[in-house]
Parts: structure tokens; sequence; C-alpha cells
């Protein structure tokens, strides 16, 4: 396992600001990349970017996504001393990024500006003082601060709707021995395992559509649209794994295999494939059901878009914020899905 390797890798995929639905810096890298190694790419209507692969058998296609879009803030208002409010995208929390630097991705410039909470020197007459006594901290109590006048922001496309995000030098990645540790590697580190199968499988079974997803964050917009559309076997997600006391689940090289989350269990025979391909890897692996959970493949398969899901993921610390995981639980999701899609399980 090359862990230089992957840190690099999820590195380039973190330093590209991705919060759902205004994914396009990602959009290009990838396609880019893709087109560089010589792959059958292409994004669709909804935003996804798509590497298939041709398989050696007329077995039904399987799909494997993993979502490229980052969790963040949306622009609700502009006051008029120019102070912004926003509220969360997707599972984002305003005391998880902290008061410093974000970046405001406007239609015409990236304009950075600070996420504000107010003094903390203020008695129970200002509202901050409740935050530091017993009140949880909320989007509605928090402001970016620019500096700018209404006009200037104008100028610069920020406008209701405009995503902010975590600002890159803060999100640049941090290598604790074997470890990552980064904003967003939910799910950029996902991203990076995608791409490893799309550089390295040669001949899966069946046709393999790998998918950086679209707009999972909020919605699972983008896995939705494709497999309603492309008749599929089976979906697998490729997923961040919560690190928790109410889990068995540990820290580590072990990947992390769902048999529920919260919209449904995953299918027994595509687990039990999977499993499968891990032993025959030589590759630990962890089973766990999870609540307060979703990914792109339970939430095809509970809307009906496909028969059999799985959700294969890597333990993780600090699940949407700052997050911590073994690159080689990363490195072992690449290694499991590739002996799976090289090997007739469907058959």
């Amino acid at each position: 396992m090359n862990y230089d390797h992957w840190f690099q890798v999820i590195e380039t995929l973190v330093l590209h600001h991705s919060p759902s639905g205004v994914e396009t810096a990602m959009d290009q890298w990838l396609l880019e990349t893709c087109e560089g190694w010589g792959l059958r790419v292409w994004q669709d209507a909804a935003g996804n970017v798509i590497v298939k692969l041709p398989g050696e058998t007329s077995a039904a296609a399987i799909a494997i996504t993993a979502h490229k879009d980052e969790i963040g803030a949306i622009v609700k208002a502009i006051r008029p001393t120019g102070q912004i409010e926003v509220r969360r995208l997707g599972g984002s929390f305003p005391w998880v990024y902290g008061e410093g630097v974000v970046d405001l991705l406007g239609d015409h410039t990236t304009l950075s500006g600070i996420l504000c909470f107010g003094s903390r020197h203020v008695s129970h007459e200002s509202p901050q003082k409740a935050q530091q006594e017993n009140a949880p901290l909320r989007w509605e109590d928090a402001w970016v601060e620019t500096k700018c006048t209404p006009e200037e922001l104008a100028a610069a496309g920020i406008r209701p709707g405009t995503r902010m995000v975590v600002g890159k030098h803060r999100k640049r990645p941090w290598r604790l021995k074997d470890h990552i540790a980064s904003y967003t590697l939910d799910n950029k580190a996902s991203v990076a395992i995608l791409l490893e199968l799309a550089r390295t499988i040669q001949k899966p079974v069946c046709d393999l559509y790998l998918v950086a997803s679209a707009k999972e964050e909020v919605g699972a917009v983008g896995a939705l649209y494709f497999s309603q559309r492309q008749p599929l076997a089976a979906l697998i997600a490729l997923e961040i794994c919560p690190l928790s006391s109410e889990y068995p689940i540990q820290d580590g090289v072990a990947p992390v295999l769902l048999s529920q989350d919260s919209y449904g269990i995953y299918d027994e025979t595509l687990n039990q494939q999977l499993r499968q391909a891990a032993a025959a890897a030589n590759i630990p692996l962890q089973l766990a059901t999870l609540s307060q959970f979703g990914s792109d493949a339970s939430i095809a398969m509970k809307f009906g878009h496909v028969p059999r899901a799985a959700c294969l993921g890597f333990p993780t610390e600090n699940t949407h914020g700052y997050e911590i995981t073994h690159l080689g639980a990363i490195a072992n999701c690449a290694q499991i899905l590739r002996t799976y899609c090289e090997t007739p399980f469907l058959d």
C-alpha cells in the first residue's frame, strides 16, 4: 500500500471545492484526469461524472458510486451592512467549522470571509451569552463578515443561493502517521477509491459504471437520476463510516460493510459476495448497522431503482467535521472492490 500516493490524491480532491450543486471544479478535474487515462468518461444531465468499463460477459451491469459533493452552507440573505446570513447545506454545523476563514463561491469570483459568532466579553444583554452557557450554536446565530458593501458583494456574484465552504487553506489535509485528517474526507476519499478502480481494473466480469455522484448530501439526487435511467443488477456505495461508542467499529485498516442504515436494509446476497471478495483478498472486514446515516445505495434501493444495494466504508472519526481515517482502510476498500469486480460472483 502506497500511503503517500493515497494521501496526495485525496489532498488534490479535497482542495477542489464542490458544495452540493456547485461541483464544477471537481467535475473538470475528474473529466480531464479520466480522459487523460484514455477512459470512456462523460457527465450526465444531473451532474454525475461516469466512467464505463466494459465487461467480459453479458451479465447485468453494476455500479459503484462515491459522491463528489461536500457539505457547507448556503447564503440566505445579505444584510444592509454587508454581513451575510447563511444556513446549512447538508449535515453541517457551525461549531464544527469554528470562527475562521470560509470561501464564498460567487458567480464571478470566490470571495473569502470570516465565519463569525459574536464577542465573548458580553453579559446576558447580548444573545451570544447563551452560547457560552446553555444553548447550542445554530446557523441562525452565525454570519459571514467580508467587510464588503452589498454592492461589492453583488459585483462578485454573492447572492442568496451562493455556496459557502471552509476556506481552502483550512481544508489542506494533515498526516498523522498512517492516518489522514481533513475536512471533506466525506466523500473525497471515496472518490479517490473510485479513481483507483478506474485506473486499475482491466477486465470486470460485467459492465461496470463508476459514478462520482452529484448532490448526495441533499438527497442522493445524482444517484437516483442515474439508477432510474441505467438498468443495474446492483449498486455499491463507497462511504465514510462513523466511529462511535454506539457502533461495534474499530479504527484501523479494516473496512466496514453495512447491513442496515436509516433508509433500510442492504442486500444480504450482495453483502455475502463482498465478504467473499474480502476473504479472497485476505482483508479483514467489520460489519455494522448504522442509524442517522444513508448512502446512494440504500436510497436508490428504497425507491426501487436497484434490486440489490451495498455500502462499503472506512472507519472515520469526527464525521461531517475535521475527519480522521486510516489510509489503509481506504486502500483496502479499493482492493475488495477490485476483487469483487474481477470475480464472476454474478454467474
